[in-house]
């Protein structure tokens, strides 16, 4: 299989092409379906866009156009968090000279955290940053996310994301499990075995800032408390927030880190090979038993744009998304860079889009298959395919 740097040096070399003023709004507004949920402010739909040309010297250029977007609108990022979360920890596990493979050992320590020794998933039944990194990569797990965050730590998790220039992403809590805030401010002890012998041992870290919105953010009409609909908006104002600015950006760097320095992970190259593998990889392609099963993890599991997550679709090898989705709440996010090595082809593309019908949360009713995921199908269609004429002309 042919690695990403490897397919990079091909040089895509686009032909000279007419350009228009914005041709992603017109893209959206000439469609019928694009525009009538995009024209719909409930639906909160925000796309970015960014085109790639590159010189005679295979030097990259790149022109972003962006339709609806404000980096202070609220959306729930949901699993697109997870993304940052493997880049700090193969950034940690650099700066404590670690191998992302070693061995680890989750201990518990407060109020509801739960230790981990196997990894079912893993070959040699063994935890470790790299496998748990894989799992988010390939399926989206939430437990692997869950122990990278008690790896990193709240406080060094929007500390370095700050650092890094993404200063409006705010990590606040683990996923798909429910945690008070202090409970989230508490986390994890761990060890790090190399050939058995311990490495590396971690106290567990109690993270002192507050990450929550400074202004309440209230959606909605009610929510399920688990008995019942509650009346009145639902609250995210501790919850996590990633906007599509720093998402379409976190995704550049990490293509492109020498273009975008400033915004890049400080890991190894070989660390950063592995990222992009399993960006990539379809679930049937990996080496793991149990996402073979292709009845439960198929080809467009995580593969929205373009693909819609549709089950029974293959996705042919000269195409590759290099992605990170999210859905929950009814927010349904999609982060890729997308590459087409047979037609020279090459873009960055992220988009959200809301659906939540009867404007209450916790019910379930979200609208994902009949709206949100054909919402990302057609939006990545359409971009591919003005590309493909763009490479034409």
């Amino acid at each position: 299989m042919r690695t990403l740097t490897t397919l990079l040096l091909f040089g895509f070399l686009f032909g000279s092409c007419d350009r228009n003023t914005d041709p992603l709004t017109q893209i959206i507004e000439q469609d019928e379906l694009l525009n009538a949920l995009a024209s719909d402010s409930y639906h909160g739909v925000q796309v970015m866009y960014t085109q790639i040309e590159r010189d005679s010297l295979n030097r990259p250029n790149f022109t972003t156009y962006s339709y609806n977007v404000d980096e202070n609108r609220y959306f729930y990022p949901a699993s697109t968090v997870k993304l940052p979360s493997v880049l700090i920890a193969f950034e940690k596990m650099k700066e404590l000279g670690i191998p992302i493979d070693a061995r680890m050992e989750i201990d518990s320590a407060y109020s509801r955290q739960s230790s981990v020794r196997v990894d079912s998933t893993a070959p040699n039944l063994a935890p470790s940053v790299a496998h748990y990194a894989k799992k988010i990569l390939l399926v989206s797990d939430n437990d692997a996310y869950n122990r990278l965050y008690e790896f990193i730590g709240q406080d060094s998790f929007n500390e370095v994301l700050a650092e890094k220039g993404y200063p409006k992403t705010r990590i606040n809590h683990r996923l798909a499990i429910s945690r008070t805030a202090e409970e989230n401010a508490h986390t994890n002890p761990m060890r790090f075995y190399v050939d058995g012998e311990l490495v590396h041992s971690q106290e567990m870290q109690v993270a002192t800032g507050n990450y929550a919105a400074k202004e309440r953010i209230l959606l909605g009409e009610g929510y399920w408390n688990g008995n019942e609909v509650e009346e009145g908006p639902f609250d995210f104002t501790a919850k996590n927030f990633f906007p599509l600015t720093e998402q379409h950006q976190m995704i550049k760097a990490l293509i492109f880190p020498e273009e975008f320095p400033e915004h890049a992970f400080d890991i190894r190259e070989e660390d950063r090979e592995l990222v992009l593998e399993y960006m990539s990889i379809l679930p049937r392609e990996s080496e793991i038993e149990a996402y073979q099963d292709t009845a439960n993890y198929w080809d467009a599991y995580v593969k929205f744009l373009m693909y819609g997550s549709k089950k029974g679709v293959e996705i042919p090898e000269h195409i590759r998304i290099y992605n990170k989705i999210g859905v929950a709440y009814g927010f349904t996010t999609d982060n890729a860079y997308i590459i087409d090595t047979i037609n020279n082809i090459e873009f960055f593309l992220s988009a959200v889009v809301h659906t939540n019908p009867n404007k209450i949360y916790n019910d379930g009713v979200y609208d994902y298959e009949t709206v949100a995921f054909p919402f990302h199908e057609r939006l990545g269609s359409l971009i591919y395919e003005y590309e493909l004429n763009r490479n034409r002309n």
